[in-house]
């Protein structure tokens, strides 16, 4: 229209070179795909069991059942035009820093212990304990009691921990054993059986709930994940269905912390990584 190349045109403005070719009308906000109706039904299927599950975790859950390969923000997409994402909930912020690192880098180096109360719509109370290992998240042992947690369920639970972890073993090297300061947690008792299994107890400072955060959020996973939706109308009720809970958080339920796999699976991944390292060197001697 000028006469003049669009790049020289372009020097002049001191503009750059895609200027003049983007669209006056902006992009919209959500576009489409043709097999969305597909993902969307997929997602369904997901979320109908899973409801509070968001679109990190409903991707992984989906390209598990379903052998897909989609990426996260297709998922949220979809999602987002079906109105089934999650409200962001605000996080409460106490203000002290907190700077030690509960995770550590490698299974049966820390576990970490707390106990939940469970209301029954009857008035009765069940309180569930139980021990975390602090690298690859699996609930290790649980106990759960329709009354208040005594010392004595503890003792059971570290025991069942140790027997399921190392058979009827002892750990080669010590594990710590991190809790808060409760009574159950302190008590001598509680103290010479874990010094007994070979584990180290250790405690939180008071009034410090992060420090033993790993613990925290397993509690929160229960209320939002199982219990939400749960049967509580009798403590026999909640009893019977505990061991399916820990068995889909241990199993099925992904964790991003695990590359979005279940505690479970990431073991398995890690023994067999091991077992590869330590046979390879035995193949290359037997070849030479």
């Amino acid at each position: 229209m000028t006469n003049h190349s669009t790049a020289a045109i372009c020097r002049t403005l001191r503009i750059g070179r895609a200027t003049p070719y983007r669209s006056t009308h902006g992009r919209s906000e959500q576009y489409a795909k043709a097999d969305d109706p597909v993902v969307a039904a997929q997602i369904r299927e997901i979320i109908r069991q899973r409801g509070s599950y968001g679109y990190r975790r409903v991707t992984a859950m989906v390209n598990r059942a379903f052998d897909t390969g989609y990426n996260r923000k297709r998922i949220r997409r979809v999602m987002e035009m079906n109105d089934w994402n999650l409200p962001q909930p605000g996080r409460r912020r106490s203000g002290r820093a907190h700077t030690g690192r509960i995770v550590r880098g490698n299974s049966n180096e820390r576990w970490c212990s707390d106990t939940l109360q469970i209301p029954c719509w009857n008035g009765e109370l069940v309180e569930l304990g139980f021990i975390l290992d602090c690298h690859d998240r699996e609930a290790i042992a649980h106990v759960a009691v329709p009354r208040k947690y005594r010392a004595s369920d503890v003792q059971e639970l570290l025991e069942t921990a140790v027997a399921r972890r190392f058979r009827a073993s002892q750990p080669v090297e010590s594990v710590q054993f991190l809790s808060d300061n409760g009574s159950i947690y302190t008590a001598l008792d509680t103290v010479c059986t874990a010094e007994r299994l070979g584990l180290v107890p250790v405690t939180t400072p008071a009034y410090s709930p992060q420090s033993n955060g790993m613990s925290e959020a397993f509690v929160n996973t229960l209320r939002r994940d199982y219990l939400a939706g749960a049967d509580r109308s009798t403590a026999a009720s909640v009893l019977d269905q505990v061991p399916n809970w820990i068995g889909d958080y241990n199993g099925v339920a992904p964790h991003s912390a695990l590359g979005y796999r279940a505690p479970v699976e990431y073991r398995q991944l890690l023994q067999d990584s091991q077992a590869t390292s330590v046979a390879g060197p035995k193949e290359r001697t037997v070849r030479s």
